[in-house]
């Protein structure tokens, strides 16, 4: 048998760290077992789906590495294949026509609900003999007794069809409802595991009933169990949670959020850090746990953090490329990124925040901080400047050794300390005293703009005059 799993988000919102989660597992555990993952959209609910949203969900998956195998389906192109469904139900006895107005539907559960019943349709046409004219539903006729189910996650489940009402499967308007799609897409599809959320666990007694009436197997079930926030109420924005595209926009790295979301509500011993190779090779849903994932967003933070310090410069730089355009830094054909990516990953959190703390190698003019202008651009220091300036002007390779000869001939020759010279160098080049080590900042800005921060430092120190400041 080919395993079989599938994706299949509602297309009314972004994917968010939950669905997320839920592709992963499910794409973990096809690649795991050799078979196929499949996307398919639901979006059965014209008013609240949207091709926006649709796209969203597409360049989610896709930056996420979560590359599907078939699809993606659009329940909106298979109507008929439902309404087929549907009418072989009616065909064989086992559904059958409902002329109940959702007047006569609510009345019937305000009266239910006042005598302490659950507010489920009592069955009323099922033997009736009239037949209205009008709109009708068409409703599954459930069966009476039991139904349980071995799920691969929370075991042996068991529930009583005198608590399930017989289910519409068919609207007034000849609309298909969500649990008679699912079931003929699953089982259409050859879908052999169906790995979701555990909010779909009251669904899937009503699910089964369907695949049996219809004649088709009945697929594994794995429930996952919700995300929570640190608070344990269930996970929101106002936990830190948003969209995956979100993150990515935020400067978060793809396999930093797989890697955090393989660990909610799943472990392999003490083991942090994943390729995801590794994940393939070691995920399975008997690791699955019971209890609810929290939610960490610092954790999360650390780990991109880990990511990004582990990456390659060369890995980085395509990455960062759009993070520097929205701060209005067009660096794509600049040769100096992989140079100014290694001064900084080591301390950058996310790729944001890299290209914030980068804006001081692409800009033309420096903006300095004036504190600490006034402290260090002085008359005296202008002097340094013009001797440093020399010595790196006649540099060959202006490369970090070199740079630091460079500034081991300057400290002899004027009697200064390293600090003492780096320090004031610092804010002329980066207007602030705050910057990666000065020797690999210097070889990562290069020759060409060092002399020309180096040129204007000596003006402003030799006035002691900060309106470049204001520019």
């Amino acid at each position: 048998m080919t395993i079989r799993t599938r994706f299949a988000p509602s297309p009314t919102g972004y994917l968010h760290i939950g669905g997320a989660r839920t592709a992963l597992f499910s794409y973990l555990f096809a690649r795991k077992n050799q078979g196929k993952f499949i996307l398919r959209i639901e979006d059965t609910d014209a008013v609240r789906s949207s091709a926006e949203a649709i796209g969203a969900i597409l360049d989610g998956m896709r930056w996420l590495g979560l590359d599907w195998d078939e699809g993606p389906f659009l329940q909106s192109e298979r109507f008929d294949a439902y309404r087929a469904h549907a009418q072989t139900l009616l065909k064989r006895g086992l559904a059958y026509c409902c002329w109940c107005s959702p007047e006569e539907l609510d009345e019937k559960r305000k009266a239910a609900m006042e005598k302490g019943l659950p507010p489920k349709y009592d069955g009323r046409c099922r033997t009736r003999a009239d037949r209205p004219d009008g709109p009708f539903a068409v409703r599954f006729s459930v069966p009476p007794g039991a139904t349980s189910f071995d799920d691969m996650i929370k075991g042996t489940m068991a529930f009583n069809h005198g608590e399930i009402e017989d289910l519409v499967i068919l609207r007034s308007d000849n609309t298909p409802t969500y649990n008679l799609c699912v079931v003929v897409d699953d089982a259409t599809m050859d879908i052999t595991h169906v790995i979701r959320g555990d909010d779909h666990i009251a669904n899937t007694p009503k699910q089964i009933l369907l695949y049996r009436a219809l004649g088709y197997p009945v697929p594994a079930f794995a429930h996952l169990p919700m995300i929570l926030g640190a608070d344990k109420a269930r996970l929101s924005k106002r936990h830190g949670a948003t969209s995956v595209t979100a993150y990515r926009d935020s400067g978060y790295l793809p396999h930093a959020l797989v890697n955090y979301r393989a660990r909610l509500g799943w472990s392999y011993g003490d083991q942090e850090i994943f390729t995801k190779e590794e994940l393939i090779a070691k995920f399975s849903l008997e690791s699955v746990g019971k209890s609810p994932g929290i939610f960490n967003p610092e954790k999360l933070l650390w780990l991109n953090h880990h990511y990004i310090k582990e990456s390659e410069a060369t890995e980085l730089a395509p990455l960062l490329m759009a993070h520097l355009n929205a701060l209005g830094v067009d660096a794509s054909n600049d040769a100096r990124v992989p140079a100014i990516i290694g001064t900084l990953k080591e301390r950058a959190k996310t790729l944001k925040e890299m290209a914030e703390g980068a804006l001081f190698y692409f800009r033309d003019e420096i903006t300095f901080d004036e504190k600490a202008a006034r402290k260090f651009l002085t008359p005296e220091a202008a002097g340094v400047f013009a001797v440093l300036s020399e010595r790196l002007g006649s540099i060959g390779p202006f490369d970090e050794k070199a740079i630091e000869e460079a500034f081991g001939s300057v400290v002899s020759e004027k009697g200064v300390k390293l600090g003492a010279l780096a320090q004031p160098v610092r804010v002329a080049l980066t207007g602030g005293t705050v910057s990666p080590g000065i020797f690999e900042t210097i070889a990562a800005m290069g020759k060409e703009k060092t002399l020309k921060r180096l040129a204007e430092a000596i003006k402003v120190s030799s006035r002691h005059d900060f309106s470049i400041e204001k520019k």
